[in-house]
């Protein structure tokens, strides 16, 4: 039988993996809390007592690890990674960027690039990779 923070931690888990996997998208605690099964404050209370941090800081640090393998990998602009990555506002983008990481975005792009960094991949095949398959809807049978 499962102790009551086991159960609490699946719940929690399961807001954590949807930031993980769709971290661009623009998520409030509502929608977080309501994965866990959770009130907004109850839910925000146990996130940041089982993983240190809140969910918006845990969101947001999430973004910016994308955006630092964007920036490193990507021909894209900041502005461009900015939005992928789920930022509503390329200063705010920016703010949370270098207090995480150190540096401004544009800096980290050219330490990167001077480091010797991985070729940069077309802006165009990584905005193509982010867009959704279109599925074709398939013909109905005909009927003689």
């Amino acid at each position: 039988m499962p102790t009551p923070a086991t159960a609490v931690l699946v719940h929690l888990r399961r807001a954590r993996d949807l930031m993980d996997s769709r971290y661009a998208e623009p998520l409030d605690l509502t929608a977080l809390a309501a994965e866990a099964g959770f009130s907004r404050y109850h839910f925000a209370r146990e996130f940041k007592a089982a993983y240190g941090e809140p969910p918006g800081t845990y969101l947001s640090r999430r973004r910016v690890e994308r955006a630092k393998d964007l920036l490193g990998a990507a021909n894209l602009t900041v502005t461009e990674i900015c939005a992928l990555v789920g930022f509503s506002s390329l200063g705010s983008f920016s703010a949370r960027f270098t207090e995480l990481v150190g540096c401004p975005p544009t800096e980290y792009r050219r330490r990167v690039v001077a480091e010797g960094g991985p070729p940069m991949v077309p802006g165009c095949f990584v905005m193509a990779w982010s867009r959704p398959a279109i599925q074709e809807k398939p013909n109905p049978p005909r009927t003689p």
